[in-house]
């Protein structure tokens, strides 16, 4: 067994560095061993699957591009501490919802290897860029000119006016693409397959926006672009028209895999469902496509014709009786079937002939039971929610009257939007019991409101993620509140005590709880002595919170979920930690006890069987590391267990 030293994230990042990761992972053979791409086996590849190359292609390019590129693969350069005294609460320490306190690309970068492919949603209301919003972008990464050209692959004047707009701020279309890009590329990389990111936006930036996701999610994985309907007497903002609309766009990680978008019926389309059988509820719906490839020249497999017997039995043989073809009636046009011929002798028993006027005279047409109710779940089916979202619950001024309901009266933040508009994208886009839906611009917590409902209203237990900076804002101070953040914190806690004081026999998760993020204490500074400088013989003295955070980090880091749970272990007098078979040890007491301890637990705790440890390598000196690794590595070992010894600073 040898140590790992290692460092949580490698500074050694570059404009393309995901992406080349990606390939290494999928097209190995594709790199020779010194990691050099290899591109004519990436052809061969191509040219077996027989893909056409073209030379020519639509890409959206704007000044930054490669900087948001190389944002997109830097490290974060923070670390993530607990929130314990909340955490601790009995309303939260169970919770599995989060609310995190930071810069959401900084949070996004933390949450990759832990979250990966875990969020099923992600809806977020970015800001406009209207130039009245507020949004001017802000970096306070600093490049030198030389370290730019180097890291980016940008020339001397590029990397001058990109250092010009990012050290001064701008609200340009650039500045905002520069600002968007990796927050969604790595938003992506947290959606599950069958995931989608569903995004409010106006006219500002949406077709920027739209060109954007195209290039990160892929044109393929374009689900749909609803208009709303969010301010019925219309915006005074713009010189020519009374705006009444914003747009949110959505995108799949993979269209193919994602469910079709459903939403409730509604009581006006419920009503139509007037007939009944033994299989319940239902309507007739006409077995002739109505819409698309309906003429059969277009799909003539699906022209053919269903004979009726005089006592109104249906069949494909042509002794059966009168003849019914898919006929336009308008037009007389020959039309297709909804069904091929293998589904109708599958499912006929659904189909029904009657008989309809039709140019002044009555001719037979043949419909489907169409059931209120699915036969396989028992619950009720939905319909796709038309593009245009004009209903009352819509209107944006309903978000601001739920916020003056939980803040006695008062309106902390402009322009919130509705639970009902949410809820309606939460409903559109999943279909199971549990799943997790993250919102990294959380604003007033409306996300976090609307899954708490959700789960009221349907019996579900979705999680969320919230994700607020803890920037400072004028309304929110004219109420009392120091941050935006605070806004969102509060709005959660008043929305859980209403809704389990209006629920009392809800026993679904109703808490929360909080982490931040914080600077890296390990990070030399100019007036103190940094934890990086000091030499191996040096213990370090962390604070509680020191010693909590790099747990924390270290954690996530290693792919826990936040939520997981931590096991003090006790070796000796020395507590490590347990969690997710990774034991961690931070403080610097680490004694030949404890190490005995560790040994025998290692062999007599079934529970207790570690694939990693991890220590702080400031907190142990050479000796130490030697005396732990000999000693993992002569133990009897009863249990065969292979570990890896991870040195971490």
């Amino acid at each position: 067994m040898t140590i790992k030293e290692e460092t949580l994230h490698s500074n050694i990042e570059t404009v393309n560095s995901k992406q080349l990761a990606v390939l290494k992972k999928h097209f190995p053979q594709c790199f020779d061993k010194s990691g050099n791409f290899i591109q004519e086996k990436m052809l061969e590849v191509v040219n077996a699957n027989e893909v056409e190359l073209s030379k020519e292609s639509y890409t959206l390019n704007w000044l930054g591009k490669s900087y948001a590129r190389l944002l997109t693969n830097l490290p974060p350069k923070t670390l993530l501490n607990e929130d314990v005294t909340h955490n601790q609460l009995d309303q939260n320490k169970n919770s599995k919802n989060l609310l995190i306190k930071g810069d959401n690309l900084e949070v996004l970068k933390h949450m990759v290897n832990a979250y990966s492919e875990k969020v099923k949603m992600i809806y977020i209301d970015p800001p406009y860029n209207t130039g009245s919003d507020g949004f001017v972008y802000n970096d306070d990464r600093k490049f030198t000119k030389e370290q730019l050209m180097d890291l980016a692959g940008v020339d001397f004047d590029e990397a001058s006016r990109i250092l010009e707009f990012t050290d001064k701020g701008s609200s340009s279309h650039s500045a905002w693409l520069t600002f968007m890009y990796p927050r969604l590329y790595i938003a992506k990389e947290l959606l599950q397959e069958d995931g989608v990111i569903c995004i409010s936006i106006d006219e500002n930036e949406v077709n920027q926006l739209k060109l954007l996701c195209d290039e990160i999610f892929g044109e393929s994985n374009f689900c749909s672009q609803f208009v709303v309907k969010s301010n019925p007497r219309g915006s005074q903002s713009n010189n020519f028209s009374a705006s009444q609309h914003e747009y949110i766009i959505c995108y799949a990680r993979a269209a193919y895999k994602a469910k079709e978008f459903r939403v409730s019926l509604g009581s006006s389309m419920e009503a139509e469902y007037n007939l009944t059988d033994e299989g319940g509820r239902y309507r007739l719906l006409g077995l002739r496509l109505r819409g698309g490839s309906w003429r059969r020249e277009q799909r003539p497999l699906l022209h053919y014709p269903i004979y009726i017997t005089q006592d109104g039995e249906l069949s494909l043989n042509n002794n059966s009786g009168e003849a019914i073809f898919p006929i336009k009636p308008t037009t007389e046009e020959d039309g297709t079937w909804r069904w091929s011929k293998d589904k109708f002798t599958k499912d006929k028993h659904l189909l029904v002939a009657k008989k309809v006027k039709r140019n002044s005279s009555e001719v037979w047409d043949i419909f489907t039971k169409d059931y209120l109710n699915s036969s396989e779940s028992g619950s009720q089916k939905g319909t796709k929610p038309k593009s245009i979202l004009d209903g009352p619950e819509m209107n944006y001024q309903n978000g601001t009257n739920e916020l003056k309901d939980l803040f006695s009266g008062n309106n902390p933040f402009p322009f919130p939007k509705p639970t009902t508009l949410v809820k309606k994208l939460i409903e559109m886009v999943t279909d199971s019991t549990s799943c997790t839906v993250l919102d990294f611009f959380s604003g007033s917590g409306t996300t976090a409101h609307s899954v708490f409902s959700f789960n009221i209203d349907n019996d579900t237990n979705y999680r969320f993620i919230s994700i607020q900076l803890n920037e400072k804002n004028k309304l929110a101070e004219k109420y009392g509140y120091e941050t935006i953040f605070d806004i969102t914190k509060a709005r959660i806690i008043k929305a859980s005590e209403k809704i389990s004081k209006e629920n009392p026999e809800h026993q679904g998760d109703l808490g929360f709880k909080i982490f931040e993020t914080t600077k890296d204490f390990r990070v030399e500074d100019d007036k103190e002595l940094s934890l990086m400088t000091m030499t191996m013989f040096d213990d370090v003295m962390l604070t509680d919170e020191q010693y909590h955070t790099l747990l924390t980090t270290w954690r996530l880091y290693d792919g826990s979920d936040l939520t997981t749970p931590v096991q003090d272990i006790d070796l000796e007098n020395y507590t490590a930690h347990f969690c997710d078979n990774r034991l961690y040890m931070i403080a610097s007491d680490f004694s030949s006890d404890a190490l005995k301890a560790l040994l025998s637990r290692l062999d007599t705790d079934k529970e207790f069987s570690p694939n990693k440890i991890v220590f702080f390598g400031k907190n142990f000196d050479s000796v130490k590391q030697m005396e732990l690794n000999e000693a993992l590595k002569t133990y009897a070992n009863k249990k065969s267990l292979e570990i890896d010894l991870v040195g971490r600073n």
